[in-house]
């Protein structure tokens, strides 16, 4: 198994992974696959089944799946121009993808949510058609967004793990007591394990650039977050705060007036700042999701920001450790909430904001490990249960919380030398099979939980 740290974060826009990176991916494949076909389509129409359907409005789905078929894609995903795509949609009914025809999609009568059982590899499905100039179905492919903006169609995801035909790692591992057992063998921490995988895979400016872009998108979405103000879309009227959090920590700066304990308020303000960019569609890196987005940068900024000896320079590391620990989660469970819940969106993030952050304090491997178990631990049965389908409540205050979790564990893990009861991997199995036991409802789909019990939502 081998899953990029560009796999775990990806520059995408708000405010879903799973429900709108994903569908706008799964509209350029079924470009892609028109583009190879021998028909000639004239129209484009698109079904969403299961979670898609259930909170598709609120996580905009139908909107990315318009721009998809457009020809829009998140890692260059322009605002501006899709805002006028999506208008000149509406009045001519109409998009016109490179290398294809102009090709009929109505915003109103094309994108059909569909409330019934969800298709049945996944909570996450949508089919998307191509019809000739009578309206019939020439073409049709199933696809499945499993999370972290990661799509697969029905064959692939049938077909299970397609084998890796890319050159070979030196440091292999699918669980984190090979990835142990190999620290211990050659004396490398696992930043440099994973660092050593990359390098095979791509040269090392690459790499470095690639992870300085993933920390400015970051940090640059925090910096926005911080500064912008208003009332949050989709009709909740959610007041952004992370301004007013900071603004007044930034007053009691020097004042000695102010608690120990408000050092939360400085983690938990980094993350509501990227969560609040996040519902409003603003770009973000998946870490390892969407609605999880806030917590690694939060807990990198931490980092930079109040602890003594923190430097730059060790923002790699971070990034590094942290995308070690996501893969495994993915590999060997979900990073998806329509799959598992929250435990595997805003649980993973902690596990990996906590793996990379002992990391950078000087943590040993079995620390690191420690750290990421502790915080997925204390994640494990969180439901998703987004009120009017937003990734809003109580996403955004969930991602502050997972940050301060992220960081007690890393304090945790350095107090000990390592050892302990509750191995990683046997977490992490835990975890899924929580997610495979915890009632449908309660998996994002808006239909339990405090969707249900919000007054007038």
């Amino acid at each position: 198994m081998f899953l990029s740290v560009f796999d775990m974060f990806k520059v995408g826009i708000g405010p879903s992974s799973s429900h709108t990176m994903g569908p706008m991916v799964a509209g350029g494949m079924f470009l892609d696959l028109l583009r190879a076909s021998p028909f000639k389509p004239a129209g484009l129409k698109a079904r969403l089944h299961g979670s898609l359907a259930f909170t598709g409005v609120g996580h905009a789905t139908d909107r990315a799946t318009l721009l998809g078929l457009a020809g829009f894609m998140p890692d260059t995903y322009d605002n501006d121009k899709a805002e006028a795509a999506l208008a000149a949609m509406k009045t001519d009914r109409v998009v016109h993808p490179d290398g294809l025809p102009e090709l009929r999609l109505d915003p109103a009568e094309d994108i059909q949510f569909d409330f019934g059982p969800a298709l049945p590899a996944h909570a996450n499905g949508m089919i998307l058609m191509a019809t000739d100039a009578q309206g019939d179905v020439i073409l049709q492919e199933t696809y499945y967004s499993i999370g972290g903006g990661f799509v697969l169609t029905a064959d692939q995801l049938a077909a299970g793990p397609a084998p890796d035909t890319g050159p070979a790692v030196p440091y292999p591992f699918t669980s984190a007591a090979e990835m142990l057992e190999m620290c211990q063998i050659t004396g490398k921490t696992v930043a440099d394990l994973k660092r050593a995988n990359e390098l095979a895979r791509m040269p090392m400016a690459d790499l470095d650039a690639g992870i300085d872009r993933l920390w400015q998108v970051m940090n640059d979405c925090i910096e926005r977050g911080l500064t912008a103000e208003g009332i949050l879309p989709g009709g909740l009227n959610v007041k952004r705060r992370a301004k007013g959090i900071h603004d007044a920590l930034l007053a009691e700066r020097g004042m000695n007036l102010t608690a120990p304990h408000t050092i939360n308020d400085w983690m938990s303000v980094y993350a509501m700042a990227v969560n609040e960019e996040n519902a409003a569609g603003g770009q973000v890196v998946t870490a390892p999701t969407n609605g999880a987005a806030g917590v690694v940068p939060a807990t990198l900024r931490y980092y930079l920001d109040h602890v003594p000896g923190a430097a730059p320079s060790h923002v790699a590391d971070f990034l590094l450790t942290a995308s070690a620990i996501g893969g495994l989660v993915k590999h060997n469970a979900s990073i998806s909430g329509a799959e598992c819940g929250c435990q595997a969106e805003v649980g993973s993030a902690s596990a990996m904001a906590a793996a990379g952050l002992c990391a950078v304090m000087g943590g040993t491997p079995q620390q690191v490990e420690n750290a990421a178990e502790i915080a997925l631990e204390h994640h494990l049965g969180m439901t998703c249960d987004p009120v009017k389908g937003l990734v809003q409540v109580p996403c955004i205050e969930r991602n502050g919380l997972g940050a301060i979790k992220a960081v007690s564990a890393a304090s945790l893990a350095l107090r000990g030398d390592g050892t302990h009861l509750v191995p990683l991997d046997a977490c992490i199995e835990t975890m899924r099979q929580t997610g495979n036991d915890m009632n449908e409802k309660y998996k994002e789909t808006s239909l339990g939980g405090l969707a249900v019990n919000i007054p007038n939502c």
